[in-house]
């Protein structure tokens, strides 16, 4: 991707799925900070607290015919795409059920919703989005996708689903890079740290988190805007990067001024 081309004096357009709350919220924060034309998509996001300077479409994107809308409105709007945040993520919810806290049961006692909220509303959602994006991105050779994963792409991280899905996640930026290359549209999967989200908060409050290596979800926002002005950035095309490492690449600081930590397998 050269520099020319993501650089250009309009403004980019950006889609960040799963924008109502937790990391997609704060990536849209971020991104509209950095200077992005900012569109956010999700089932509750007309209930979000977001400003209005980013376009709220309501979208579950579990129903296709919502994700064509979103991106049917944005090309009525907009005429392109830029940036596409694969962020929309049901595998968080219902964690409790009964009063039994279920989300780390083993994978043959796991409820049925949690395979959709994982795999449907999360790798399949975030493979249509995808399809979408590259029918506006190709014919004009410009565009980044992006792919939120997670560390339990190859770490057990107490659900075997949440494993699969981000490891699916994963292997699905590897392929989509090499059909998207010849197009110069780059590919990333790219994995947050421990987020400051209104769950993570909740539950470090009854002493479930240490925060000290934390990051806020804007600081994954900023990320995506260093990355997204990489003039090299077609080198790293399918790989799987650290947000934290990419910020100290670039001296991206989190929204205190501080610099998350790099963490490693023995940290997770």
């Amino acid at each position: 991707m050269t520099s020319e081309r993501n650089e250009a004096p309009e403004e980019s357009v950006a889609l960040v799925t799963g924008a109502s709350r937790g990391v997609g919220r704060g990536i849209a924060l971020g991104l509209l900070a950095a200077g992005f034309r900012v569109y956010g998509s999700g089932r509750s996001i007309e209930q979000a607290d977001l400003p209005r300077t980013i376009a709220g479409l309501r979208c579950d994107h579990l129903k296709d015919e919502e994700t064509a809308a979103v991106f049917e409105a944005i090309r009525s709007e907009c005429g392109r795409l830029d940036l596409l945040v694969n962020c929309a993520w049901g595998g968080y919810e219902k964690m409790v059920e009964g009063g039994a806290f279920t989300w780390p049961a083993p994978f043959w006692e796991q409820p049925p919703h949690r395979w959709t909220g994982m795999m449907d509303v999360g790798v399949r959602a975030a493979f249509v989005c995808s399809a979408h994006a590259a029918r506006m991105m190709t014919p004009r050779h410009r565009g980044l996708i992006i792919n939120i994963s997670s560390w339990s792409a190859q770490r057990h991280l107490g659900n075997t689903i949440y494993g699969i899905a981000k490891a699916a996640t994963d292997k699905m930026t590897s392929d989509m890079a090499v059909e998207l290359k010849p197009f110069d549209i780059p590919v990333i999967s790219l994995y947050p740290g421990l987020v400051r989200t209104e769950a993570v908060l909740a539950a470090a409050r009854s002493g479930a988190f240490d925060l000290s290596t934390s990051e806020s979800p804007e600081f994954i926002g900023r990320v995506i805007s260093a990355l997204f002005h990489d003039s090299n950035l077609m080198a790293r095309t399918g790989q799987v990067l650290i947000a934290a490492a990419v910020a100290k690449e670039f001296g991206v600081l989190d929204i205190d001024g501080s610099s998350p930590p790099v963490l490693t397998f023995a940290d997770i």
